[in-house]
């Protein structure tokens, strides 16, 4: 069953949304002071043919996600429908409790639980148990979970009965309404079409960074590939391992599994593994990145890092000692460093739009 999208999803939207990694885990990966000479032999990066898709935001799509943004902000007091009975096709907000002869199951209740009518997400006659139903009634289902249940083998065969509250029923994408939007308090957010700017630009954001990425990726595969890189220091990749260790395990409990689990599904390899060679590429770009930095004196002293991070915590919305908390002020520095040669190397690439 779908759950409601959070409360507050449309300032989701519009805040730049990072994952923690950790409690400031230090690196010995130090580049300004790292002789990347030793190890870089530099081929020709000037002039890289890059090709990438152009930022467009797809109209269908910016409406669906306004409708999504728009009900996870529906409440029974505002904007939900209670003035008539459920019927097929509607999409309600209910409380419901199972049991099995007077004794509540695993997994069987939940509440303010969003549920279309006829999407088939319950056991036969649990949808059809509701249309009828007006806001603010709770009804019994008697009902039998299937033979060969595959979910739960207990409940198998089983008679249970449910008890349902339904609180509302949700409006359709044709039936937003301008008071359920101002009713939130969003400065300068007043109305359906304002929500509907604030998503549109939050797409366009995104599908711009998406073209930086896909220019980004397709100049740095380009620079690797014309450059030459000796094998490096252990002690120096493995400086890199515990970022992608903490970032795995922050995504692992975002996505409400464990870190290993997470890992096997995402990169079909363990979390350790996973860190290994993710910091090997890591450092392998980095010192690359680095040598090109030392040939053109391009640099990121310790003024400009505190403007960085300043700008960024701000961005953010913490403090920039939380920032330090996460990562050294040298990792940062390494961070903005690649920035910088990046935007250097994209300044002189002949970029083209992919048609």
């Amino acid at each position: 069953m779908k759950k409601r999208i959070a409360r507050g999803a449309l300032a989701l939207l519009v805040a730049a949304l990072s994952v923690g990694c950790g409690s400031g885990g230090e690196t010995n990966a130090d580049l300004k002071d790292m002789p990347v000479d030793k190890y870089v032999t530099l081929g020709d990066y000037s002039g890289f043919e890059v090709t990438a898709a152009p930022a467009q935001v797809d109209e269908e799509k910016c409406d669906q996600l306004l409708y999504a943004v728009y009900l996870s902000n529906v409440t029974k007091d505002n904007g939900g429908i209670t003035d008539r009975a459920v019927a097929e096709g509607d999409t309600v907000s209910i409380d419901y409790e199972g049991k099995k002869d007077g004794v509540p199951f695993q997994n069987g209740s939940d509440t303010g639980a969003e549920l279309t009518i006829g999407s088939g997400s319950f056991i036969e006659g649990f949808e059809e148990g509701l249309v009828g139903v007006m806001p603010g009634e709770t009804v019994e289902l008697a009902l039998t979970f299937p033979e060969g249940y595959k979910k739960s083998a207990e409940l198998a065969g089983q008679a249970v009965t449910f008890t349902v509250t339904v609180h509302y029923i949700y409006p359709d994408a044709d039936n937003m309404k301008d008071s359920v939007v101002a009713a939130l308090g969003i400065p300068e957010v007043s109305t359906v079409a304002d929500m509907r700017q604030v998503v549109f630009d939050y797409l366009w954001e995104m599908a711009a960074e998406s073209y930086q990425y896909e220019l980004q990726n397709a100049v740095m595969e380009q620079l690797m590939n014309s450059s030459q890189v000796e094998e490096l220091p252990e002690t120096f990749v493995d400086s890199y391992k515990h970022m992608f260790i903490e970032s795995n395990a922050n995504m692992a409990a975002i996505n409400g599994m464990d870190a290993e689990t997470f890992a096997n599904n995402q990169y079909g390899m363990s979390s350790e593994e996973y860190a290994k060679v993710s910091a090997q590429v890591q450092a392998r770009q980095e010192v690359v990145l680095q040598a090109i930095a030392n040939r053109e004196g391009l640099t990121v002293g310790d003024e400009e890092l505190q403007e960085k991070l300043e700008e960024y915590a701000g961005e953010m919305g913490v403090a920039v000692e939380e920032l330090l908390g996460t990562f050294s002020s040298e990792e940062y520095r390494n961070y903005f460093m690649s920035e910088k040669v990046m935007a250097f190397l994209l300044e002189r690439a002949n970029t083209t739009d992919q048609q």
